[in-house]
């Protein structure tokens, strides 16, 4: 009899035959968390240099187990090309960082302003960078042998990045779905397959008005809570207190109502967290859906079936394994807790002690946070790819027997430089 893993799904039934305009991911979950564990164990060994390969592995395991109208989708992009993406962007960012840290030690107000510069040059940059790598992706993308490309200006899509972001903050939210629809805009209609251009007809105000009572619950009670909180304060004791000095400022604060508005601000803000918690599988839902179904090329088009408790079975199930996996790490706190308290307190052998106890809390820390970034990808990433694309239902599927091959170039440093500031992805 065959035993199964834990961390295995459940049982697998051969799929039927599909029809010719269905998506389906044929990909073993098995060899998925193979492949992560020995990349986490090679990233330990490496110091992190494998993180090129086990990239390029994974997308190859997602691309080319990917079926659309009974044809695969094929990765042809290498770690070699991610490496040497990486390197010549470090020696792009290094100048920078350098003009940005001697602004830093500037006097005054300069010190301030080549802080903000750094800021607003660094954020323009991260998005010019992930607009670069996904062009790469893009481009090393390929389908009955002929490969996706795009075009359009990175940095314009930089600029409307920014601009989308600070209204969506400006708004606490409320501008994401129309920011989302913009940008997705000048993504597709400059995507192409061959010579075939994308388009997208996501409206968002569609989305607005699907996740508007979302965004109630989350961040709803929390702008109550902030309102009854700045209400519930005496200002004019508040500043009596404060200029009487730092004695008496506890106990002024405490008489003007401050206890009272920090309690409505901690249980609004506590309310808005566990809230975003339980919601998100249903907010990811629901977009990849309007994302999903506003796809085209040409007369192709998509419409997605993505069920939300979908998305909630497979972060229940991360939820499920992460819980059974914590042992191993409350193990290890346990004994760096038992070595301290076990081992010499004074001179050399202490100090050899504090060491391991050092040593084993990186160590602990280190393969805690690579386990979950594996049991993440295995749970969660590699199943939504899988729910999403059998999701799909394709419509004038036929348009893709016909298109003719473009040119498609791009170079791996778009990527390398949204590796450098931590803006990259799959």
């Amino acid at each position: 009899m065959n035993e199964t893993s834990p961390f295995d799904a459940a049982a697998e039934v051969e799929a039927p035959d599909l029809p010719r305009d269905a998506v389906r991911f044929l990909g073993v979950e098995r060899d998925f968390w193979r492949l992560l564990i020995r990349g986490s164990v090679l990233l330990l060994v490496t110091l992190g240099i494998y993180r090129f390969w086990l990239v390029t592995d994974v997308r190859r395991h997602l691309w080319n187990n990917t079926e659309i109208a009974g044809d695969l989708i094929e990765y042809t992009g290498t770690a070699r090309e991610l490496l040497l993406g990486f390197l010549i962007a470090i020696v792009l960012l290094v100048p920078i960082y350098v003009v940005f840290y001697l602004g830093a030690l500037a006097p005054g107000i300069l010190a301030e302003s080549a802080s903000v510069a750094a800021f607003a040059a660094l954020a323009v940059l991260g998005q010019f960078a992930v607009y670069r790598a996904r062009r790469y992706r893009l481009a090393r993308t390929a389908y009955r042998g002929i490969s996706f490309h795009q075009t359009g200006s990175a940095w314009r899509y930089a600029i409307c990045a920014i601009f989308w972001w600070g209204m969506i903050a400006v708004t606490l939210g409320l501008a994401y779905p129309w920011a989302q629809a913009s940008l997705e805009r000048f993504k597709i209609r400059n995507t192409f397959y061959g010579e075939l251009q994308g388009h997208f007809v996501g409206s968002g105000t569609r989305l607005f008005f699907r996740g508007f009572v979302l965004w109630l619950l989350v961040v709803g009670p929390l702008i109550i809570g902030v309102m009854v909180a700045i209400g519930a304060v005496d200002w004019n004791a508040l500043g009596e207190a404060y200029r009487r000095g730092p004695r008496e400022m506890f106990n002024g604060a405490e008489g003007a109502g401050a206890a009272t508005a920090a309690a409505f601000a901690a249980l609004s803000l506590g309310w808005s967290v566990i809230a975003l918690a339980v919601l998100y599988p249903a907010f990811q839902a629901m977009v990849l859906r309007w994302w999903l179904s506003g796809i085209g090329f040409g007369k192709l088009t998509v419409t997605a079936r993505l069920r939300t408790g979908a998305v909630y079975g497979l972060y229940w199930r991360f939820v499920r394994v992460s819980l059974l996996f914590a042992i191993v790490p409350a193990i290890a706190v346990g004994a760096i807790y038992a070595i301290g308290a076990i081992g010499p307190k004074d001179g050399m052998k202490g100090d050899a002690t504090e060491l391991a106890q050092t040593l084993l809390a990186i160590g602990t820390y280190v393969i805690t946070a690579l386990a979950y970034s594996v049991i993440y990808q295995a749970t969660v990433k590699l199943r939504l790819w899988k729910v999403s694309f059998e999701s799909l239902a394709l419509a004038n599927v036929e348009v893709l027997y016909n298109v003719k091959a473009a040119p498609s170039r791009a170079t791996a440093v778009g990527e390398g430089i949204a590796n450098a500031l931590h803006v990259g992805g799959y």
